[in-house]
């Protein structure tokens, strides 16, 4: 062929018709790998801008997932999961998608191709290899397994048909009950749904009432909904109770003979007011050396607990206590968390201990960690004790003090080892005795606190580094870690960024300590400023989720090589498996199962995580409900977030959040600009930031969603704000 046959050949040759050449060119030999080279061969793309233009569509289908790259410049179609396994997650928008067991990307399953799975069914799909400018999609062929999903919402009850009106946020479509299956709800109950049959035609589900809460509205019956909307417990299994209530209550002089007696050493308890369950106390003595003697004495939950039993199994199930606005779930039974195992004043406890001798500095000199009985002399709440650091008077103000001076030197040293300080106000709500809220109060973290959380934090660490600091010769044994991994450079650019608007920077790269010490130093800058808290709520956004695991790689957060969770065995089964371990390990026995281990740690982590949201959804709730009195009254806020449907807003006086829909933005076309958090205005270019000041009113409380509906008012930057019209 001549140089301009060539040419006019490679003017005909459109990327279109490439494509469609590669396609087939590839969907021919799907076993076969093939080089850049070797495919403009094949295709006869002899001109430098056919072969480049050949490179782009071939890295565009990699992209896609249509090819996969073997080495730099080989190609091979993916058929990988043609047909794939893995677990269905429903959306109530229809959005659903398809988790591969082996941790592949997600692939989308439009809702005609969903056969009505159920969220975190296990299936069987087909995949459609995703083609250009298309997102992978495939097709549910098999429901290998239904997960036990039920579903929480109001019993609408007619003459001849009844409906589960859901609430749940993975399913759009409400439950159809039969009358025969209503368990004797009555029409406006809250209950509890399990779905039976979807037949193939049918809109709606067909389910059965598994439980009824109580009316809608009603205290109980909302908090109880919420644990059943996350799966977690609300009643405590009769037989699990009994179990426990049958454990014995005697120490016996075998038991005393075993364990280092701390008897009639001072010891206390510092908690809330209202707690029951006392999982640590502290003990000081002076020693004739005139260093300290600090003991961490812990409830020794396991001597009770033992593995594999009916308690343990409960205890695991759960993984941690619940703490929801009005009320705690128990990961134990009460006659064990509020009784048996809490270290109450004046009665004989059996402990495990971290003993730890210090000199005036907080220099540990040498530790222990044992098996201890102690008797706590005195029961303090949070207030007492920090009166007592604030007067200096008070029952055992000596020992109180001396404690607090040496967790001010472990503080101290904590932050200037790059810790990070996050010093956040805790929002709480007045509760009367029907759980209406009647009142907001902030707590914050004094110096009480601080003193508990400084030895917790010490004896955590040093239990950590007794296993996992193994010999040069030796391998750590298998252990749970409480792990907290360094923040993404993209997150701490994106926070860099945000704050260079306020006058603050941050180092993104460096040591992980310099980054740390950076944050710390914005921390310090922020605080008492009026953008302290949004400033806290951005950076905390840009930190990892701490979790447990097996494999260690330090706490960035504490700025700790080596850190765990032994300190709270009554409210977390973590510390429960690091009491078991530790005292295997003490007692010379030999390393246990890694993947074992590491399974158990994901539970764990897990259920932490779905106790976080249903403690989360209990504020929501309370703040609703407590709001929904105050419809239409008008308060100052602070832009606390920013998305594309609009604006949220935090009321400067009470922390209720709510949110401004952009569709009430009437004065322009806002769009989200998600790199500098804003809203802005097509036209006249107004801004909606994060930390800008609002003035809004109250216009709706919507207990059903927990959701808060603002209006903003006499704002400067729209003369059309819905609520001045």
């Amino acid at each position: 062929m001549s140089k301009s046959k060539e040419k006019k050949a490679g003017k005909r040759l459109t990327k279109h018709v490439l494509v469609d050449k590669l396609n087939g060119f590839f969907s021919l030999r799907p076993d076969e790998v093939f080089s850049l080279k070797a495919i403009s061969a094949a295709l006869h793309l002899t001109t430098h801008p056919l072969k480049r233009m050949c490179f782009d569509i071939l890295e565009e289908m990699v992209s896609d997932a249509f090819l996969k790259r073997i080495s730099s410049n080989e190609y091979q179609l993916n058929t990988q999961g043609a047909v794939m396994t893995g677990i269905f997650q429903r959306k109530s928008n229809g959005k659903n998608v398809f988790i591969p067991e082996d941790g592949g990307e997600p692939i989308m399953i439009a809702e005609r191709n969903s056969a009505h799975a159920l969220n975190n069914d296990k299936v069987k799909i087909g995949f459609f290899a995703r083609r250009r400018n298309h997102t992978p999609e495939g097709e549910v062929i098999e429901i290998l397994q239904r997960a036990d999903a039920t579903f929480v919402g109001t019993l609408k009850i007619d003459k001849y048909y009844a409906f589960l009106l859901t609430e749940n946020r993975t399913l759009a479509n409400d439950i159809f009950i039969p009358k025969g299956k209503l368990k004797g709800g009555q029409n406006g109950d809250k209950a509890i749904a399990k779905i039976i049959d979807w037949p193939e035609d049918a809109k709606n589900p067909i389910g059965q009432v598994i439980d009824v809460l109580g009316k809608t509205g009603e205290n109980n019956a909302e908090m109880h909904a919420i644990l059943a909307e996350y799966g977690l417990p609300y009643v405590y299994p009769a037989a699990v109770e009994k179990a426990a209530e049958k454990l014995t209550r005697e120490i016996t002089q075998q038991d005393i003979t075993e364990r280092e007696d701390f008897r009639n050493v001072t010891t206390f308890t510092i908690d809330p007011k209202d707690a029951k369950d006392f999982d640590d106390a502290l003990s000081i003595r002076k020693l004739a050396s005139g260093s300290w003697e600090v003991g961490v004495h812990i409830a020794d939950v396991t001597h009770y607990v033992k593995e594999s039993t009916i308690i343990d199994k409960e205890a695991y199930k759960r993984a941690t206590s619940v703490y929801l606005v009005d009320r705690t779930v128990p990961m134990l039974p009460e006659s064990l968390c509020n009784v048996l195992c809490s270290l109450r004043p004046n009665e004989e406890k059996l402990t495990f201990s971290v003993i730890f001798v210090m000199n005036d500095k907080a220099e540990v000199l040498h530790h222990r960690i044992v098996h201890t009985i102690i008797k706590s002399d005195r029961r303090f709440c949070y207030e007492e004790a920090q009166e007592i650091i604030e007067t200096g008077k008070g029952d055992y103000a000596e020992e109180v003090l001396e404690l607090n001076k040496l967790a001010r030197i472990l503080r101290k040293n904590r932050m200037a080892n790059g810790a990070i300080d996050f010093q956040r106000v805790e929002m709480k709500f007045d509760i009367n005795e029907e759980g209406k809220p009647i009142g907001v109060y902030f707590k914050e973290s004094k110096e009480a606190n601080q003193l508990i959380e400084e030895f917790m934090l010490l004896a955590n660490r040093t239990v950590a580094e007794s296993v996992g600091k193994a010999s040069h010769a030796k391998k750590a044994k298998v252990f749970p870690y409480r792990i907290h991994d360094v923040p993404e450079m993209s997150k701490l650019e994106d926070l860099n960024t945000f704050i260079n608007k306020f006058g603050y920077k941050i180092r993104t790269s460096g040591s992980k300590g310099e980054v740390a010490k950076s944050l710390n130093r914005l921390m310090s800058d922020v605080r008492n400023k009026k953008e302290q808290e949004l400033i806290e709520t951005v950076t905390l956004r840009t930190m990892q989720k701490a979790r447990y695991s097996v494999y260690n790689i330090g706490h960035y957060g504490l700025a700790f090589d080596f850190y765990t969770h032994f300190t709270s065995p009554i409210r977390r089964y973590p510390d429960m498996m690091v009491h078991r371990l530790l005292t295997r390990y003490l007692g010379g026995g030999r390393t246990v199962s890694a993947d074992k281990y590491e399974e158990l740690c994901e539970h764990c982590s897990d259920m932490e995580q779905i106790a976080a949201n249903a403690e989360r959804d209990s504020i929501k709730y309370k703040m609703v409900e407590y709001m929904s009195e105050r419809i239409g009254q008008v308060y100052d806020g602070t832009i606390s977030g920013v998305t594309e449907w609009g604006i949220y807003v935090e009321i400067d006086e009470n922390k209720c959040e709510g949110m401004v829909p952009v569709h009430c933005l009437s004065d322009d076309y806002y769009v989200f600009d998600d790199k500098n958090y804003c809203l802005v205005g097509r036209r006249h270019k107004n801004k909606y930031s994060l930390g800008d000041a609002v003035k809004i009113k109250v216009v709706r409380a919507d207990l059903v969603k927990k959701q808060l509906d603002f209006d903003l008012v006499n704002d400067e930057k729209s003369l059309m704000a819905p609520a001045a019209l």
